[in-house]
């Protein structure tokens, strides 16, 4: 029997005017991992057998808390004779205590979060059943063979015509490895947090965003050089970083689903700690992002910008001449001065 069904089983020793409700016991994520009917009222929590909700968790009492059922039709917590009492709505409890339980039905004992949901609760909406995976599989082939396709052409272009077969190996099994290996940490992460092994959709996600960067890789140069935009590149170093930071929190939401915030937060705070890093280790160039020239040149034909002269190079570069100069002087009176001294 499904959690909604429980939900709906009315108790069996109670007025017809009770709420059929289920207790939920809560993982880290905030998910319930265990249901338990509740039969009658009032409900007794503990380790022991005898209670109507029996936790295994050695940090409750035998006989730990009780939920009753107020003549107003409300729940309250009764804590028992316990040690480590309990917590409802961040107010500590300890034996004897009692309070309402709030909005949710949300409250902890001991090392335990506790959740009572009842009939007269709204549920959230029915939520569209998520893909099979083997959507994600079938998706997979296509990318793999474009990401070894590019860096095949990458491969390609900086090597001699006369290149073996094994020049190309390293090249292209280093990236599938990586691929591989980061997709399958991704997918035993998600199987100690939420009991499953989604291999192919880890992979699919990872083959995306290497694939985007690599095609990325390409054009941008390729534009720079036919605009005649060089400081276009700039972008290919702020988009290595932000990808990689994306791809982290694209893999996290899939780990903990219950924690997007707080973990898109924290990546974005390490991505502006990491860019602020590279600009101040790169005060001293002209350029804070991106390469100060293009190291290579696209073929002649995509060349959409205008040729300039000769000389508009040689007026750009007159501005030089006096600092040259100005260094030359200093450079020689150093010689000068070394030659006098010895």
């Amino acid at each position: 029997m499904d959690e909604h069904q429980q939900g709906q089983v009315m108790p069996t020793d109670s007025p017809a005017s009770s709420p059929a409700a289920v207790v939920e016991l809560l993982g880290r994520d905030g998910r319930a991992v265990l249901v338990q009917r509740v039969t009658q009222w009032p409900v007794r929590i503990g380790r022991s057998p005898a209670c109507d909700i029996v936790l295994d968790d050695g940090h409750l009492a035998a006989e730990h808390a009780e939920l009753q059922l107020t003549p107003e039709g409300r729940v309250q917590l009764k804590l028992l004779d316990s040690r480590n009492g309990g917590t409802v709505g961040g107010q500590r409890l300890a034996a004897g205590d009692e309070a309402l339980l709030p909005p949710g039905g949300g409250f902890q004992l001991a090392g335990s979060s506790l959740r009572l949901r009842t009939s007269a609760d709204a549920l959230a909406p029915e939520q569209v059943l998520i893909a099979h995976e083997s959507y994600h599989w079938a998706a997979l082939p296509g990318l793999l063979l474009l990401m070894l396709c590019l860096q095949w052409v990458d491969r390609w272009s900086a090597v001699d015509p006369d290149s073996r077969w094994v020049d190309y190996a390293m090249p292209l099994l280093a990236p599938l490895a990586f691929v591989l290996g980061w997709a399958g940490l991704w997918s035993l992460a998600t199987q100690l947090f939420q009991h499953r092994f989604p291999f192919a959709t880890h992979l699919r996600r990872v083959l995306i965003v290497v694939c985007a960067m690599e095609l990325l890789d390409w054009a941008l140069p390729a534009v720079a050089y036919s605009l005649s935009w060089p400081r276009l590149l700039a972008l290919l170093a702020l988009a290595t970083p932000i990808a990689i930071a994306g791809l982290v929190a694209w893999h996290a939401r899939l780990v903990w689903p219950g924690a997007t915030r707080i973990i898109g937060g924290g990546i974005a705070a390490l991505l502006v700690l990491g860019l602020g890093l590279q600009i101040g280790s790169r005060q001293d160039q002209q350029y804070v992002f991106g390469p100060p020239y293009l190291a290579s040149l696209p073929p002649p034909a995509l060349r959409l910008a205008s040729p300039k002269p000769p000389q508009d190079l040689i007026e750009s570069l007159k501005p030089l001449k006096a600092e040259l100069q100005r260094q030359a002087r200093k450079d020689n009176e150093g010689f000068e001065s070394d030659d006098t001294a010895e």
